[in-house]
């Protein structure tokens, strides 16, 4: 068996991003963390035993495409074969995961019971911390029962970017009004707290912060300027009379010719005297 792998950059607390995937769809999709990908590859070969590891871009540029997609908010919904390796239980959790909409949340309680398994909270926050394919696969949209930000393998820094992401464009396109109306429970702890809007996105300004309208910005141009600005203005330079304009030789030749005849008329006088 070929598995194609690939490290590709995500934004914010995210980081750098390991791929892979066999010929059958993508199985691994993890945060690198401080690994290198040498103990990356390495911590999958006994589940994968006997495959030939690959570095391709080519194999996963679609993965790659996709997920760059999803990080500028173009992307809403993955079309993307899987191929994880996991329990029967696993595969049937992995899957309730990815029924959860765009910019919502569930409870793991909600999970349990959408697997109808209502008692199994516990063990379904278990296979939502081994899920092998993260954000595709979006167990970072399961939440406590109190809206806590619990049970997330990649951290809760990255878990609360990615729903403050998702959040956000989800506002901009007017699919979901409240991140966690699905579960039915209010935030315990601010969504993407001091983040900033995600990916460079201006904030929102409220309607006192909005800019003029043209006709507003057309009425400021029409009017004339205040006396305390036409007061301030440098006057304009006089124009130079055609007279007074003397190149700088002739007017070395003029002052030469004057110390000249200012001398001869001293020496005629000296001369008269004596």
């Amino acid at each position: 068996m070929r598995i194609a792998y690939h490290v590709m950059s995500a934004p914010g607390p995210l980081g750098l991003l390991f791929l892979a995937a066999t010929e059958n769809g993508l199985r691994y999709l993890e945060f690198l963390d401080k690994r290198s990908i040498k103990r990356a590859v390495d911590s999958h070969r006994d589940e994968n035993p006997g495959a030939e590891w690959e570095a391709s871009l080519l194999d996963l540029k679609p993965v790659v495409d996709q997920l760059e997609g999803y990080f500028c908010g173009a992307l809403t919904q993955f079309d993307v074969a899987l191929d994880p390796v996991g329990s029967e239980f696993q595969l049937q959790v992995w899957n309730a995961l990815r029924e959860i909409p765009y910019g919502e949340t569930r409870t793991y309680g909600q999970i349990a019971k959408a697997v109808h398994q209502p008692r199994a909270a516990r063990a379904i926050g278990l296979a939502n911390h081994q899920n092998p394919i993260a954000i595709i696969i979006p167990c970072h949209r399961v939440i406590g029962s109190d809206g806590s930000m619990v049970g997330y393998g990649g951290g809760v820094p990255r878990k609360r970017w990615l729903l403050g992401h998702e959040a956000h464009f989800a506002r901009l396109s007017g699919a979901s009004l409240d991140l966690f109306a699905g579960a039915g429970v209010a935030p315990t702890n601010r969504v993407a707290s001091g983040d900033g809007p995600p990916l460079g996105v201006a904030r929102l300004t409220s309607a006192t912060q909005a800019e003029p309208s043209r006709a507003s910005r057309a009425g400021a141009a029409s009017r004339p300027p205040t006396a305390s600005r036409a007061a301030t203005r440098t006057p304009a330079r006089p124009a130079a009379s055609s007279t007074s304009k003397t190149s700088p030789r002739a007017g070395v030749k003029a002052a030469a010719r004057g110390s000249t005849g200012s001398r001869t008329r001293v020496a005629k006088t000296k001369r008269s005297g004596r």
